[in-house]
């Protein structure tokens, strides 16, 4: 049987660095990139970025940005991920599904089941209730796929949600860490779980994430302000379990491949430490 999303993810953060690229093809950087804002746009963006992240550890296409195009840009995401995957990638779906029932059990068929949108782990919302997303959950374990559940957020409104408390005394955001690792357990995995959870790089108050058994995907590293040199131990998180992630720091290096993937490198290696078990 295949390794879990889990141990293939800590195999490929120690070999290749703990760094989490996006590729973000919003119409901005289109345009800086002399790209038009259209599918063929999208097309050039997605293969500059595949060349220039080819055999980084992981790769984040977000999914609002191809989904502006309708159908053209989901064919798009489809052969970027396969791309990606060629190019021995890990593919993070960033699509932030969220929703009850058997419409979250279509949103699992579609990014963690057969679909040729399914990717190695997709992101999801937790704020219908975390045990909204059980199809997620046991679609992505069957098909040995991971899941990140946003749980604390660097967006300001965000904080009136996360950080407010239960009965128990804990945040929100607490709350879903604590059943992410919960259901870490269940599944039993013998190294890194599948089953992450996202913080963002910029916030002054994490969740403890010293149980979590699981990666946390933390957004936000360069241009938006986080720093990498102040990740270590972000919320008590065990070595080897954070992944950094970047976009707009690396992208405004394109559109010219080598120049991009050289933005990439440095910040890897500016991580690195972060690898180690």
């Amino acid at each position: 049987m295949a390794a879990g999303f889990g141990a293939r993810l800590a195999a490929a953060t120690a070999q290749r660095g703990p760094l989490c690229l996006g590729i973000d093809p919003h119409p901005e950087l289109l345009d800086a990139w002399g790209l038009p804002a259209s599918p063929e746009g999208l097309e050039a963006f997605s293969q500059s970025c595949v060349s220039a992240f080819a055999g980084f550890a992981v790769v984040k296409p977000q999914v609002a940005f191809f989904e502006a195009y309708g159908s053209a840009g989901f064919a798009v995401l489809e052969r970027t991920i396969a791309a990606l995957r060629e190019a021995g990638v890990l593919v993070l779906a960033d699509a932030k599904r969220g929703d009850i029932g058997t419409t979250m059990a279509a949103y699992a068929a579609a990014w963690a089941g057969e679909s040729p949108l399914a990717a190695d782990a997709v992101t999801a919302s937790p704020y219908l209730g975390f045990g909204s997303l059980r199809p997620l959950l046991e679609t992505a374990a069957d098909h040995r796929r991971g899941v990140f559940v946003l749980a604390a957020t660097s967006n300001p409104e965000g904080a009136s949600v996360q950080r407010a408390q239960g009965a128990d005394g804990r945040t929100v955001a607490q709350a879903i860490v604590d059943a992410a690792a919960q259901a870490n357990r269940a599944q039993g995995a013998a190294t890194l779980g599948s089953i992450g959870v996202v913080v963002g790089a910029t916030l002054r108050e994490v969740p403890d994430l010293s149980a979590l058994g699981g990666p946390v995907l933390v957004p936000g590293v360069g241009a938006q302000g986080g720093r990498p040199e102040a990740l270590a131990g972000l919320g008590g998180a065990a070595p080897g379990t954070l992944l950094p992630a970047v976009s707009r720091e690396v992208l405004r290096a394109g559109p010219d491949v080598g120049p991009l993937r050289a933005a990439a490198e440095r910040l890897r290696d500016a991580v690195a430490y972060l690898a180690a078990g």
